[in-house]
């Protein structure tokens, strides 16, 4: 070993940089071989703590001793010295004497790499000034200048003053306008104070050492390029600390007639403001603001809307002549989906109708035609649209098609072609689907001829972190969360977890750490583990319990039919498997388990005998439960499920433990959302069993306004058994999640168990109700998720669910209720307009429980004219 690698190894970077400068080119060149052997060397242990010691040094040297730019550039923005890099300034010590041309290469290649590589920003600005050169202008060089010169300082001034140092200001300065993220990196790292950075670059500007046009127009060119709401908050911002004048408002007219059409709401809201300022000054012309009507109208959002219907008016007001071109743009409204807002627009028009000629007015009533049946009856006269008073036409109920599940397909029939799907699953975290083919192909496969396997996988597992360790070490972190369920498997087929690690998982089953969630992770576990400790003792020809379709459920047939193989080959059964077999068969055709009983019971075996007692016994059973309140919450408590304590082995029996809410702990540690896509698979025709214990992890998406726990809601839908109270409630918290993706996967779920024939509107519609008396939902929440499912044309099954929430509400609005019902009531009101809404669209009638003295109050609320028309729609004939 020479010198210089020892003392790398020793991580002496002083020392290092001492004998680099006493060797000659060709000394460097010759020890670099020696330098990749060590860096490949330390690869297999990245996190330990020689490498961490190491690798400073080893970046040092390796930089030094090669000629290349590109190589130096590789080297340096390699991916695992990302995390222990040597000192910018030392790196640019030992590289400082090439020649500038070199260093400009270098510092180049070094400002490409993707943000995420980490290179540090003082690396490339040093060899940036040291060459001479251009400077770079890609997302990982302005960010990281962003992020240098926004970190505050005191000893160094404002960020007004590090930016007057810069000598690259205007080239830098133009590149974040075109960088992505940067408006949200901007935010975060000075706010909105003096010492901003919107404050900084606006001052610059005035006092011109930067160009104020060409400021203006990047403002304006990144704000139509649209992106995320951080970005438009910061670019926005800076616009208008720009103060822009009328000549330059007025110069970019088209620009803001496409922000008032397209941008997000808040830029929407400035241009229309600017629009606004310029038609009542009389320099817009009337054509131009009718256009920017037309697209304004059509948004969804009320404010905007509003705002534009008060413009027109207000011109209108001054200028009778436009009348002909604005009043058909504000027209646009009666198709909103908003009744408020429907009802403005015809205020408007009513207004101002004598002001149309005749022409226009005959197409003002066609486009009344769109108006609710309450507004049409005042446009019948005015606008002569065609009378629909007194009856109205039913549309017909529209659910998707409820999904179908699956049968898996075959498993691969080669090895080469099973590695290609294990990288597929490795790199995308796949369906339970994919899952269960990928599993039993592997241990088909290492049956058959698990040398060939094992050479197949190489390839695809190379890059994993546990390949390069010791079986001793990955097989402490085999079960521990640190291997994917997949991983184990395949660290057990390369000999990286050993024998007896995986005998103790199987003896001594999963984590001791007890939770709500753990009789699920421990089942899902405990099979894992006996066909990993199988595959590497006695391995399996195949697995029994693998579905025959997507949703986990396996035919009675197809497992009679496996048992028989295993019979005839002589195969010794793997207890979870076939645990987990009998779990998923198809219990609920009585005729089709009856006949797989009785071959069952033919085979004469053990398995056999048991699987024909268990199909013998009727379809799945359900324990007793209760409801149970906990704060705001409503939850489920279930009984013992007999039928699962007997027979079964003891990591499967926990699934049919009771369920409390009060000694459960419901906090744990299983964050991770891959486990839980296996769980109803693990009980396809129970999934009552599976949403009691997902209960309050559903419950806090509503309450506790967390993210990401709804995801489950689709499956839980599409999987098998009775949906009862818990999954009704595990439906209703979803329907009030606080994130938009929570509820819509609420709202994919009502739609799917409802194509299904399995949703009970009341059931639900009750327990919403409850939950939003409670505080655990909030109306407008609970609104905006109902009024995306009546969207889809499922107007009766909303009607049906709020004809049962609304009244629990309405009374207490009635009677004062619980405290901060005043609080509801906005919320409320938008309910009430989605009922109306179903109500009109499905040809509901008769009479709803407190509705009339909500309709009787006095004023214009939303939640009084909401009602008025709900009360309206339900005393409507229905046309035949």
């Amino acid at each position: 070993m020479s010198a210089l690698v020892d003392a790398v190894r020793g991580g002496r970077t002083a020392e290092v940089v001492g004998l680099l400068d006493g060797m000659t080119d060709g000394e460097r060149r010759a020890v670099f071989p020696e330098l990749r052997e060590l860096r490949k060397e330390l690869r297999a242990d990245r996190w330990g703590p020689a490498t961490r010691r190491a690798y400073p040094a080893l970046q040092v040297a390796g930089a030094a001793c090669q000629t290349g730019a590109a190589a130096v550039a590789s080297w340096l923005g390699a991916s695992d010295t990302r995390w222990w890099q040597a000192q910018p300034a030392v790196l640019i010590d030992v590289l400082g004497d090439r020649e500038p041309a070199w260093l400009a290469d270098v510092a180049h290649r070094l400002a490409r790499r993707p943000v995420g590589a980490g290179v540090a920003y003082e690396l490339v600005s040093g060899l940036v000034r040291l060459s001479g050169c251009p400077v770079p202008t890609t997302d990982a060089y302005v960010r990281g200048w962003l992020l240098h010169v926004g970190v505050t300082w005191p000893h160094d001034g404002t960020v007004r003053d590090r930016l007057r140092r810069e000598p690259h200001l205007v080239q830098l300065v133009a590149a974040v306008f075109e960088t992505d993220e940067a408006g949200a990196q901007l935010g975060w790292l000075s706010g909105d104070g003096p010492n901003s950075w919107t404050a900084a670059l606006s001052q610059l500007t005035a006092e011109g050492t930067l160009d104020r046009r060409t400021m203006v127009d990047a403002c304006v060119a990144r704000l139509l390029r649209g992106g995320r709401p951080a970005d438009h908050r910061v670019f926005l911002r800076l616009l208008k600390t720009l103060e822009l004048t009328r000549d330059e408002e007025l110069e970019r007219t088209a620009d803001w007639l496409a922000l008032a059409a397209d941008a997000a709401s808040t830029v929407a809201s400035h241009a229309q403001s600017v629009l606004g300022a310029l038609a009542l000054d009389g320099a817009l012309p009337v054509r131009r603001l009718a256009e920017m009507s037309d697209a304004v109208l059509f948004r969804r959002e009320k404010k905007l809307v509003r705002a534009q219907l008060v413009l027109v008016g207000k011109v209108l007001a001054r200028d009778a002549g436009a009348a002909d071109e604005l009043l058909p743009a504000a027209a646009q409204a009666f198709g909103h989906e908003d009744s408020d807002v429907q009802e403005r627009a015809l205020r408007l028009i009513e207004r101002h109708i004598l002001k149309a000629g005749a022409e226009v007015r005959d197409g003002l009533g066609v486009a009344a035609e769109q108006l609710i049946p309450a507004l049409r009856a005042r446009a019948v006269a005015l606008l002569g649209a065609s009378p629909a008073v007194s009856e109205t036409a039913v549309h017909a109920e529209v659910l998707p098609p409820a999904p179908e599940p699956v049968r898996l397909a075959p498993v691969p029939a080669s090895a080469a072609e099973l590695a290609e799907e294990v990288g597929a699953l490795l790199a995308a975290d796949g369906d339970v689907a994919a899952f269960e083919r990928t599993l039993d192909g592997l241990v088909r496969h290492a049956h058959q001829d698990r040398e060939s396997l094992v050479e197949a996988l190489g390839p695809v597992v190379a890059r994993l972190w546990w390949v390069g360790g010791e079986p001793a070490h990955v097989g402490q972190y085999a079960f521990g969360g640190r291997l994917s369920p997949l991983e184990v498997l395949l660290a057990t087929l390369l000999g990286k977890v050993r024998p007896d690690s995986l005998h103790r998982a199987v003896q001594h089953g999963a984590s001791a750490h007890a939770c709500v969630h753990s009789p699920l992770t421990r089942a899902f576990t405990a099979r894992i583990a006996q066909v990993a400790y199988r595959t590497a003792t006695d391995p399996l020809p195949f697995l029994l319990s693998t579905p025959t379709w997507s949703t986990g459920l396996l035919e009675p047939d197809e497992l009679v039919a496996r048992l028989d193989a295993y019979r005839r080959l002589g195969a010794r059964v793997s207890a979870a498997d076939f645990d987990q077999a009998l779990l998923r068969v198809r219990r609920t055709d009585e005729s089709a388990s009856a006949a797989a009983a009785e071959k069952a019971a033919g085979l004469g075996t053990t398995e056999g005998e048991r699987l024909a007692r268990w199909l013998s016994s009727g379809p799945p059973t359900l324990p007793t439960y209760r409801r149970r309140t906990a704060g705001a919450r409503l939850l489920v408590e279930l009984g013992e499920l007999l039928e699962l304590q007997e027979d079964f082995g003891p990591e499967f029996r926990h699934l049919g433990r009771p369920v409390s809410v009060y000694e459960d702990r419901w906090h744990c540690y299983h964050w991770d959302d891959v486990p839980r896509r296996h769980w109803l698979a693990l009980l396809p025709e129970r999934r009552e069993l599976v949403a009691a214990r997902v209960l309050r992890d559903l419950s806090n998406v509503a309450v506790d306004d967390s993210r990401g726990a709804a995801a489950v809601l689709p499956l839980l839908a599409e999987s098998g058994g009775e949906a009862g109270d818990a999954v009704h409630l595990c439906l209703a918290y979803g329907l009030g999640a606080r994130h938009e993706e929570d509820r819509l996967a609420a709202v994919d779920a009502l739609l799917v168990l409802a194509a299904r024939g399995r949703l009970d509107v009341a059931l639900l519609g009750a327990d919403l109700g409850q939950l939003v008396r409670r505080g655990a939902v909030k109306p407008l929440r609970l609104a905006e998720s109902v009024r995306a499912a009546a969207a889809t044309g499922a107007n009766a099954t909303i009607w049906g669910l709020l004809r049962d929430t609304l009244p629990v509400l309405l009374a207490d609005l009635a009677t004062g209720g619980p405290d901060g019902q005043a609080g509801k009531a906005r919320g409320l009101g938008e309910l009430l307009a989605v009922a109306a809404e179903c109500a009109e669209r499905s040809g509901a009638r008769g009479e709803l429980p407190h509705l009339a003295r909500a309709a009787d109050r006095r004023g214009s609320s939303r939640l009084v004219t909401q009602a008025r028309r709900l009360r309206g729609a339900l005393a409507l004939e229905v046309a035949a």
